[in-house]
């Protein structure tokens, strides 16, 4: 068992399985805003070769669309859109739309649908090859790490069934959303650097993981502007650490550029913005009717002074949506990386790097949002961090058995609310139902 557990075909054998389970999990229809403006751009690109979505199923209500495009109860629209010379355009960054585009393009060339004419089957396809193909890459990608952090194949499949069905990723592998591939980014960016550090151990520089880092790192960029961009420099800056090599910062960093160059240049096309994202500009969002001004809208840097940050600050980690509190194994990670990153180790620098990482990108968005991600269970931006805290989990689970228990427990714990919030799916701006249940129980 440990034989074939330590071979690179159970990490592929672990995400087949995680696909699976998301496939058949993935819903036909927009669960709200967020994922009806990703859909709509999708639709667009792949139906009318445009980013303008004012022809879309999810931007306005169509009377020849056989089944719903949105959950029960909801209005027929998304109202995360921009208002840019007379079109709407989503909110999301434009570039993630366009292989999902020209996927389902190709798709309708093989007899698949129109999006017209079949949303449902249009939904569920972007959904699994966006969400679905992320939550088994990311699986896989976690499987390889808990073998590199020592952890035995039995406590391996317990750690990563904490990660993966004890948080909130089954809830955001079952809608359209780009933070879940972002996650699988990250892990994919974490296997890789492990391989860098390797080959610089044996004197040698392993250029083709250098190139996977950094093309993963372009496509993370451009999936998320608060939390994409502080990760390019922070692995850049590991990679130097390890090679020690101008040349090989060099070759990851110019496999970084085409994504960057790609993403910005998508935002200039459509809203004349070569470096701010476009849902950062106010006039966009001044269109009659729009729910965001200057108040609510993230980008904005307030004068609410250095308590009121640090008390939002700590709401995005502990409150009624904190990310840590909707993530229970979590909770020990925050003292396990104190445990296990205050002295050397295999693979400190990249953890410290990821830690410092999840540290800048969290202060970011505590200085410039106040909505804590919207309509969604916890903080969507930060679905990413969970790479390296369940990282540092598998190194204290591998090092301290006796934190094992205390694992399990949270991870039991975190496994009945993840249930809830699969249930309730990643868009809800009420408390998740089992939230105080399960948040008293783990004490």
């Amino acid at each position: 068992m440990r034989a074939w557990a330590d071979r690179p075909a159970a990490a592929w054998a672990v995400a087949a399985v995680a696909f699976a389970l998301a496939a058949t999990q993935a819903r036909p229809y927009a669960g709200g805003w967020n994922d009806g403006s990703r859909l709509a751009s999708v639709e667009s690109l792949a139906d009318r070769g445009t980013f303008a979505i004012d022809d879309s199923l999810y931007a306005a209500p169509r009377a020849e669309a056989g089944t719903a495009v949105y959950a029960p109860g909801l209005p027929a629209e998304t109202r995360d859109k921009l208002f840019i010379d007379g079109r709407f355009y989503s909110d999301k960054p434009p570039l993630p739309s366009v292989p999902l585009a020209a996927a389902y393009r190709s798709l309708m060339a093989a007899g698949f649908p129109r999006p017209a004419e079949r949303p449902d089957v249009f939904c569920r396809v972007v959904v699994i090859l966006l969400c679905g193909a992320s939550y088994a890459a990311a699986a896989g990608c976690m499987w390889s790490l808990g073998r590199r952090a020592g952890l035995a194949p039995g406590w391996r499949l317990a750690w990563l069934a904490g990660f993966a069905l004890a948080t909130v990723l089954p809830a955001y592998a079952r809608q359209a959303n780009t933070h879940i591939a972002q996650t699988a980014a990250v892990a994919g960016v974490a296997v890789l650097l492990g391989r860098v550090a390797d080959a610089s151990a044996r004197g040698r520089v392993a250029w083709a993981a250098l190139a996977g880092v950094g093309t993963l790192l372009g496509v993370a960029y451009n999936l998320d502007f608060g939390v994409g961009p502080p990760l390019v420099p922070a692995v850049l800056a590991v990679v130097a650490v390890r090679t020690r090599s101008v040349t090989a910062v060099g070759a990851a960093a110019v496999a970084v550029l085409p994504w960057v160059a790609a993403g910005h240049g998508l935002n200039f096309a459509i809203g004349r913005e070569w470096l701010r994202p476009l849902n950062m500009n106010p006039a966009y969002l001044a269109w009659p009717g729009s729910p965001f001004d200057t108040a609510n809208m993230t980008g904005v840097l307030r004068p609410r002074g250095p308590f009121g940050v640090g008390v939002y600050a700590l709401e995005l980690l502990f409150g009624l949506r904190g990310f840590l509190t909707h993530n229970l194994p979590l909770l020990l990670a925050v003292p396990a990386a104190w445990v296990v990153l205050r002295r050397p180790g295999r693979d400190r620098a990249e953890l410290l790097a990821l830690a410092a990482w999840a540290a800048a990108a969290w202060a970011l968005y505590a200085l410039l949002s106040n909505n804590c991600g919207g309509g969604c269970v916890s903080v969507r931006w930060f679905l990413p961090f969970l790479v390296p805290g369940f990282w540092v989990l598998a190194r204290l689970l591998a090092e301290r058995p006796q934190f094992r228990p205390d694992f399990v427990a949270l991870s039991a714990w975190g496994a009945v609310l993840a249930a809830v919030m699969w249930w309730c799916g990643p868009w809800r701006v009420r408390m998740v139902p089992a939230f105080w249940p399960c948040s008293g129980s783990r004490s």
